[in-house]
């Protein structure tokens, strides 16, 4: 290519041949019977905006012409130029009928409105709703996990658990929910899909405590696929003593034996006012339902292809916990995703710069993560 060149006029640059913009501040020009040219204000010569070089050819045939184009230009290169809106997804709002009310969520399909495998995301423990958020922390992992998928050409369904978002209504009140009433919509929301004669195949995708709901609600309902992301391998009375074991103030010695009595089926009548928020009276009847499953156990009951994702820098699972779901199930597929947290989200082991990424929801999800699961869907 010719070093560039400055040059001083419109009309000795369309003399060199044919123009093209580059950027708004570069202009390509292929000469008559030469290589290609560029030029640009920062190798001298002047900057050419698109409407001098539009309407230039025009002034060497009628002035008129030229401030008609001057006033008009701006609108219709803004036309021309403007880059394409591709649509990627399409969505639908789903409901699922539930005794106590309808459980509500949302259909991703992938542009063409149909896809050859829908998976049923499930979400984490506490007011999470179905975009991975809460009153407090705002992230979108899980919207952004259904859109990643929608752009690999797979279907997703999301849902607001009972009690969370426009879900609020499905549970009646806290003292009567029990954790396999969750199992039983997600076994029912996989029923839903199967019966939807678009999807070939139907996928379960559990995130944290929803790992353990999947496990229980995709063998009920006969899943085809399972994924794991950040799900923990203990039951939930042990993964609770580990969490409270680094807790100040000697929290773990007050709780332990709370733990033990609900492990063992029993309500507590007396519960600290520091540990009210962990184990409130309304609350025992569900943990008790909560402590009593193994997610290994769960796990080896699949008889489905399994996919295990743990990330390197989550301070809520482990990765000791994702190990141990492969050693139970050897044939299940394993995803170690450097630097990835809780929250699929790449982030530092500090925890204090860790859990801000909890609160950012333009971060993007860790691309280990989605194409590990892209590739284990469409296999």
């Amino acid at each position: 290519m010719p070093a560039r060149k400055p040059v001083n006029s419109m009309h000795e640059l369309w003399s060199y041949g044919c123009v093209e913009v580059i950027t708004q501040r570069q202009v390509k020009v292929t000469p008559r019977g030469d290589h290609s040219c560029v030029y640009s204000q920062k190798r001298g010569g002047r900057v050419f905006s698109c409407i001098d070089l539009i309407t230039s050819y025009f002034t060497m045939k009628t002035s008129l012409l030229y401030l008609l184009l001057r006033l008009c230009m701006p609108l219709l290169v803004l036309v021309l130029l403007r880059p394409a809106t591709v649509i990627a997804q399409t969505s639908e709002a789903v409901s699922l009928f539930a005794m106590t009310g309808s459980v509500q969520g949302t259909l991703t399909l992938p542009a063409s409105g149909s896809a050859s495998v829908v998976a049923l995301i499930i979400c984490g423990s506490g007011p999470t709703d179905r975009d991975g958020n809460n009153q407090f922390m705002k992230n979108n992992c899980i919207k952004m996990l259904a859109d990643s998928l929608a752009t690999a050409g797979i279907a997703s369904l999301r849902y607001d658990k009972r009690g969370i978002g426009a879900s609020k209504e499905a549970m009646s009140s806290e003292e009567n929910l029990r954790f396999d009433d969750y199992v039983s919509d997600a076994a029912n929301w996989i029923l839903k899909l199967r019966a939807d004669k678009r999807f070939a195949r139907v996928a379960v995708i559990g995130h944290s405590e929803g790992s353990l709901i999947g496990m229980l609600a995709a063998s009920r309902a006969k899943a085809d696929v399972f994924v794991s992301i950040a799900g923990v391998s203990e039951p939930a009375d042990a993964v609770l003593r580990r969490q409270l074991m680094a807790a100040p103030g000697g929290v773990a010695d007050i709780a332990f034996p709370i733990i033990d009595s609900l492990a063992m089926g029993k309500t507590v009548s007396s519960v600290p006012n520091k540990l009210m928020a962990l184990f409130r009276p309304s609350v025992q009847p569900y943990l008790i339902s909560w402590f009593k499953y193994d997610p290994l156990a769960a796990l080896r009951e699949l008889g489905m292809p399994i996919l295990i994702v743990q990330g390197t820098t989550d301070i809520q699972a482990l990765e000791a916990d994702a190990v141990a779901m492969k050693k139970a199930v050897p044939s299940a597929q394993l995803a170690v995703i450097p630097g990835m947290n809780h929250i699929m989200k790449n982030a530092p082991e500090d925890r204090m710069e860790n859990v801000k990424t909890y609160a950012n929801p333009t971060l993007p999800l860790s691309a280990g993560a989605v194409s590990s699961i892209v590739g284990f869907l469409n296999k």
